[in-house]
């Protein structure tokens, strides 16, 4: 069962402004898109990054992810900048995360429960689109 999304969750003013480029990230690499709180820690789905694929949310370069709880949707187009390594000690996805967890922790303390901040939906083809990022019609 998804986590709820909580009514206060904060807007997402890290993630819009992170500048980070398509060749960070290389076929193999397992990545998370970092969604909300659980308790004082971030989480978020994790995926394995295969294949370079336009984002046609942003008209920019992306990557085609694998997700392997996916079910019907094992595979999604997301921007660079939804995505953190999971599998290296990153400086640039470090200093990301603590960004992300500096700002949205403090903001989300006393929550109970797992809280998705509705920062990204899905689109009927499959792209992952940040708030910041969705033009309209979806």
């Amino acid at each position: 069962m998804p986590p709820s999304r909580h009514p206060q969750a904060p807007g997402d003013i890290v993630t819009p402004d992170r500048d980070i480029t398509h060749a960070h990230f290389r076929p193999g690499d397992r990545v998370v898109i970092l969604k909300g709180t659980s308790g004082s820690e971030l989480w978020g789905d994790a995926y394995k990054v295969v294949t370079p694929s336009r984002h046609t949310a942003t008209d920019e370069d992306g990557w085609r992810l694998y997700d392997p709880a996916g079910g019907e949707r094992s595979y999604v187009t997301a921007h660079p900048r939804y995505l953190v390594h999971l599998s290296a000690r990153c400086p640039d996805c470090l200093i990301y995360q603590q960004a992300l967890r500096t700002y949205l922790v403090p903001r989300m303390a006393g929550a109970d429960e797992d809280v998705d901040c509705g920062w990204y939906s899905l689109t009927h083809l499959n792209q992952v689109v940040h708030v910041a990022d969705a033009r309209g019609g979806r």
